[in-house]
């Protein structure tokens, strides 16, 4: 509190301080404020531009996602899983939630996957693939965050 109390003395006092005088401004000192100012203006012209992300621009098997007739389990979102009568939203739900997948078999091995589930898989296990699993991808898999 009495840090606080002494600031506020300090700044009060500072505002009634008389100020320098200000030297006489020549052709010399406004070359050199110019360049300074447009140095520094520079500068953070330079700072502000961001840095070049390291994203991935180009994703190999972004067909599987859900563009094309193959589906890949370990990375499509379960929206993708609409264009199979049956699959969605309980065996698909079930497919995204227990990922990743080695191999499209080990889909049969996801615990609480009902007879009826495990049909529709092999119906439709063709149609299936399984890439390597992208994070990019990953955290979408359940809730894209499209609704209608």
């Amino acid at each position: 509190m009495k840090l606080a109390i002494v600031a506020a003395l300090v700044s009060s006092a500072a505002a009634f301080a008389p100020n320098a005088q200000p030297s006489a401004q020549t052709a010399l000192n406004a070359e050199a404020d110019r360049r300074s100012f447009l140095g520094a203006a520079a500068a953070f012209g330079a700072a502000a531009i961001p840095a070049a992300a390291n994203a991935k621009i180009d994703y190999e098997n972004v067909g599987y996602l859900g563009g094309s007739s193959i589906i890949d389990i370990n990375n499509a979102n379960v929206r993708a899983y609409l264009r199979l009568p049956g699959m969605y939203p309980n065996a698909a739900g079930k497919i995204v939630t227990h990922g990743p997948y080695k191999q499209v078999s080990d889909l049969y091995n996801i615990p609480g996957l009902t007879a009826g589930e495990k049909e529709v898989i092999k119906k439709y296990e063709s149609r299936f693939t399984a890439k390597e699993a992208a994070p990019e991808y990953v955290i979408d898999r359940i809730n894209n965050g499209l609704y209608r």
